[in-house]
């Protein structure tokens, strides 16, 4: 991905994080790489050369041995940074109707708050409204990070 980036891709990346997988953008290129736990502990404990690795493995180790060797990646924020059970709070304080916004916040209670709430959102078919709100929240964020790395980026 050469310079400047598109900020949907970025955000994107940012929003398909989990706890195993980690994204990072170079900055002189702006390519974005996600990589996972595994591939991580692979690259800087050898298993570039393991024969035993599929190769489909052993291809991507190098860039992702690059990726932690090289000052040029910068990590992108992680599935905490973006806030997204405050950002389902907010979707849910601005429903218009009281009974929508009452279903939507009990959802987020307890344990499994983001499945239920999820769930509520396509029962009650506001699903495309609560996905551009997620998306207009995460390309926020992600311009805000890339303005903060002075990493150059377009809208479209």
């Amino acid at each position: 991905m050469p310079l400047p980036v598109l900020l949907k891709d970025v955000a994107e990346a940012i929003g398909g994080l989990n706890e195993e997988l980690h994204a990072c953008i170079n900055r002189r290129t702006g390519e974005v790489v996600v990589i996972s736990d595994e591939e991580s502990w692979l690259a800087e404990n050898g298993g570039i050369d393991d024969e035993s690795l599929p190769a489909w493995q052993r291809d991507i180790l190098p860039k992702v041995k690059e990726v932690l060797e090289s000052e040029d990646f910068v990590a992108l924020p992680d599935q905490f940074e973006f806030d997204e059970y405050r950002l389902m709070q907010r979707f849910s304080l601005e429903q218009e109707d009281p009974g929508t916004q009452e279903e939507l916040l009990d959802s987020i209670r307890g344990r499994g708050a983001f499945r239920r709430f999820k769930n509520r959102v396509y029962e009650m078919g506001i699903e495309k409204a609560w996905f551009a709100y997620r998306d207009q929240a995460l390309e926020q964020f992600a311009a805000d990070f890339l303005r903060r790395e002075g990493i150059p980026f377009v809208e479209e």
